[in-house]
């Protein structure tokens, strides 16, 4: 009896149980955040007559660039089953190396954000080595390079800001308007977006990150290379990180070394309310980008309803935990 998985299926194999049902079921839970995100809008637009004014819209469009970028790449580890905390303190990383290749070697603003991007990927690949290669839970790995990377960030920065005075172009990559009244960094998360989506739904890169999430024993077995597969996928992660870096860094006009603490949960938030799930296995771009924008939304509209931290912090533990909840029902009826 073959029980080999059928990785070449366009479709998770989370979603592949008897009949049309459950894949029915996952369709739900994406249009459910939706439907989420459409009811909390609708809320604060009445509550608040500010918000659905277009200078408030392109600041939520704006706040959700990193949490967006930060959470794509987290949705393909998760998929796998696996999990990221280091993206918040790597996205600092990345942003401080894009201060010293730009700002203190002089190098062209084109070369130094490639280098950025892909000092992120650097950050991934130790990662998958980690997971992959030395076989360390993913929470204990990329716990330890969340530590390593907020240290690094502050030594290589001598723990202060890397401003980037004399580079406006550079901070143009995210406030600058290609188009009118649209900050340049929402179409970067756009495009990112977009690349990534193409990237899980249509390539063998995203048959093989389902796959691996569904049953990686199976998958395995099946003859597929899982070490290399979870390398890669942990270094793609980590040039989302990159990104990141370069969006915060070019937003803010300077390099911050300790900008990065509390990103990482924001971002494994967003993947999680937008569907994706923490056993791995089941999980769509769209979802995670919807999230994102449910995050950023209600810490723009509490904050115009003049709502206290304390309590920003505590409604958005319990979306989590009603997120987790639907996820963990949802695998009963399967």
């Amino acid at each position: 009896m073959n029980t080999t998985p059928d990785v070449g299926a366009s479709v998770p194999a989370a979603t592949a149980g008897p009949g049309w049902l459950p894949a029915v079921r996952d369709r739900l839970q994406q249009l459910l955040a939706f439907a989420s995100l459409i009811v909390i809008c609708a809320y604060f637009s009445i509550a608040s007559p500010i918000f659905f004014t277009w200078d408030n819209i392109t600041n939520v469009l704006f706040s959700t660039v990193v949490i967006g970028l930060l959470a794509v790449g987290t949705t393909f580890v998760i998929i796998t089953g696996g999990i990221d905390l280091s993206i918040g303190t790597g996205m600092a990383l990345c942003a401080v190396m894009s201060g010293v290749f730009i700002v203190n070697m002089g190098l062209p603003m084109v070369l130094g954000v490639l280098l950025a991007v892909l000092f992120g990927g650097l950050v991934g690949f130790v990662n998958g080595c980690n997971v992959a290669v030395l076989k360390l839970p993913p929470f204990i790995a990329t716990l330890a390079m969340m530590l390593v990377a907020e240290g690094l960030a502050l030594v290589i920065s001598g723990s202060s800001p890397i401003y980037f005075t004399d580079s406006p172009d550079y901070v143009k990559i995210s406030t600058g308007e290609l188009i009118p009244g649209l900050p340049n960094a929402v179409l970067v998360l756009f495009a990112a977006c977009l690349v990534a989506g193409v990237l899980l739904g249509k390539t063998v890169l995203g048959r093989y990150t389902y796959s691996i999430g569904s049953n990686e024993h199976a998958t395995a077995l099946s003859g597929i290379n899982v070490r290399r597969w979870k390398l890669l996928i942990y270094t793609l992660a980590g040039l989302f990180i990159g990104l990141a870096g370069v969006m915060i860094s070019a937003r803010l006009g300077s390099a911050q070394p300790a900008t990065g603490m509390g990103y990482e949960l924001q971002a494994i938030a967003a993947v999680v309310i937008g569907g994706t799930s923490l056993a791995g296995g089941k999980g769509t771009i769209v979802g995670t980008v919807i999230g994102a924008l449910i995050i950023s939304v209600l810490n723009n509209g509490l904050q115009l309803l003049s709502i206290a931290q304390e309590w920003q912090s505590v409604i958005l533990g319990v979306v989590i935990l009603i997120a987790v909840y639907a996820d963990m029902a949802r695998k009963k009826e399967v």
